[in-house]
């Protein structure tokens, strides 16, 4: 024989443009027998807090799952700065060494872009070579200047060095 059925009439009031309506909620039918598949909190007294259905072996997986991501997102600052701390160095110089590709790059663009406007670029064809015959004369006839040059490149390189 089937279980007795209770049921449910729910009444809903909505307020909307000032009128109230008043509107009825399809009946529920609760089988008798799915109330002891239903736990209640423990210390509670039937009837006066909601009813929550046990928890299942899936939730408390989600629920681990939740935990290892947020213990994961708490300790990402820590292992991101012994990381760093560890491969400072290397860091470091693949970050230099990406700016200087990037660096080249967008100067080869530049300068491939203005050899493409008219006149610019015999103009700066001259102007190099206007450049090179002074550094030429200036520097590399004379011995005493040849002196001068080398010794302002170690001053330089001392500078650099340290």
């Amino acid at each position: 024989m089937d279980p007795p059925k209770k049921k449910v009439e729910k009444t809903v009031v909505i307020a909307k443009n000032r009128r109230a309506m008043e509107t009825k909620v399809q009946q529920m039918e609760i089988d008798a027998t799915s109330v002891k598949n239903i736990q209640a909190i423990e210390g509670s007294e039937p009837g006066t807090l909601p009813i929550f259905s046990p928890t299942t072996k899936s939730d408390e997986q989600l629920q681990e799952i939740g935990r290892k991501i947020s213990h994961f997102w708490e300790q990402l600052p820590f292992y991101l700065g012994r990381f760093f701390q560890e491969y400072k160095l290397p860091i470091i110089s693949f970050a230099l060494l990406v700016a200087v590709v990037a660096t080249l790059k967008i100067l080869l663009v530049i300068l491939d872009a203005l050899n493409h406007v008219p006149l610019l670029s015999p103009t700066f064809e001259l102007i190099g070579i206007s450049y090179a015959t002074w550094f030429t004369f200036r520097y590399f006839l004379k011995a005493s200047t040849r002196q001068e040059l080398a010794a302002e490149l170690r001053s330089i390189k001392k500078q650099i060095v340290g």
